[in-house]
């Protein structure tokens, strides 16, 4: 197994991502746009989401297909994001075009994470999502940043900096998972000797710092120190989550997007202690461009659970890589 060549949702082809951050009010927008209307699911998870256009995806309804979805801080507010990717891609032509006449109609899901009551000035008249968003689709591209920038600007893991982060795998020739999540968790990423992820067992080539924990060291605590559970008075309902989304370069179909995202949430579950609180929105995203042809008739259901296995693996390494990228770094001496 190998990563692709970036380590970046983006090695699946035909995706891009970009990033904008205010960096005044510490928040931002990362938003994921394909070459082309890609095949999407959603699976909710967690007790206190922030979503949009979530139902659209359902495999009982008409259209299916997503032209973008867009990731976000500023809880509520932040959805307001996703009008402006929206409103820049129709002005493209990009979207479902009923008559020849009327605007293009793209179809562009959202999830949010709350970062109000962090750093950086709130006291917007206007809030910035709806810019921040037509400027994270022109900054879209196949390299892009991890750790606090975008959506991942303000988020907080447990105690610590939150971020952006992504990965990817290589199953075979043109077969490839990718991941890319903004960590803003109620739990821990990292296991009790706070150096370690709880995400190391999935690591790859050093990707986030390749601690590795002590022989005799336990995970029998259900709420670990450092997470936001262990504060006076606990979380706020809906002020944490994991937001991200998965894709494969496979020609799936609505449904088994969904199971893709079924089973991603697993990698949520590996990398963050605990998970999928009342207090949490975790919402993950599939998507499929289907570049790399139909799966097999015979053992379909084998190669999507492989793929599902795969994705679970890269988001649990994205977690941990947002999070390892959005850590202070020591000045250098002069």
């Amino acid at each position: 197994m190998q990563t692709g060549p970036l380590n970046l949702i983006t090695d699946v082809a035909g995706l891009r991502v970009g990033h904008a951050t205010d960096e005044r009010a510490a928040t931002g927008v990362t938003t994921l746009v394909g070459a082309h209307p890609l095949v999407a699911a959603v699976d909710v998870r967690g007790g206190a989401p922030g979503v949009r256009e979530t139902d659209t995806l359902a495999p009982d309804t008409l259209v299916g297909h997503a032209h973008a979805i867009v990731l976000a801080g500023g809880s509520v507010f932040g959805l307001g994001a996703a009008d402006g990717v929206a409103i820049a891609l129709s002005a493209e032509g990009i979207g479902l075009k009923l008559h020849e006449h009327t605007h293009a109609i793209p179809i562009v899901p959202a999830a949010v994470l709350h970062d109000l009551a962090g750093a950086g000035d709130k006291a917007w008249r206007e809030p910035p999502y709806r810019r921040l968003g037509v400027e994270s689709l022109a900054a879209a591209a196949s390299r892009f940043a991890l750790g606090a920038v975008g959506a991942g600007r303000g988020a907080r893991a447990g105690l610590v900096p939150g971020g952006v982060g992504s990965a990817s795998l290589e199953l075979g020739p043109d077969l490839t998972v990718g991941a890319l999540v903004a960590v803003n968790s109620i739990g821990s990423v990292y296991m009790p000797d706070g150096r370690t992820f709880w995400s190391w067992p999935f690591e790859i080539e050093g990707e986030f710092g390749g601690a590795r924990p002590a022989p005799d060291l336990s995970a029998i605590d259900p709420a670990p120190a450092d997470s936001r559970l262990a504060l006076i008075g606990g979380p706020l309902p809906g002020s944490s989550t994991v937001i991200g989304i998965v894709a494969t370069s496979a020609a799936l179909t609505r449904a088994e997007c969904r199971r893709l995202a079924m089973m991603a949430h697993d990698g949520i579950a590996r990398a963050v202690r605990p998970a999928h609180t009342p207090f949490d929105g975790d919402v993950i995203f599939a998507v499929a461009t289907g570049l790399a042809g139909p799966l097999p008739a015979e053992g379909r259901a084998n190669v999507l659970a492989r793929l599902g296995s795969a994705a679970a693996d890269c988001m649990a390494r994205a977690i941990a890589r947002g999070v390892f990228e959005a850590r202070p770094r020591a000045s250098p001496a002069v």
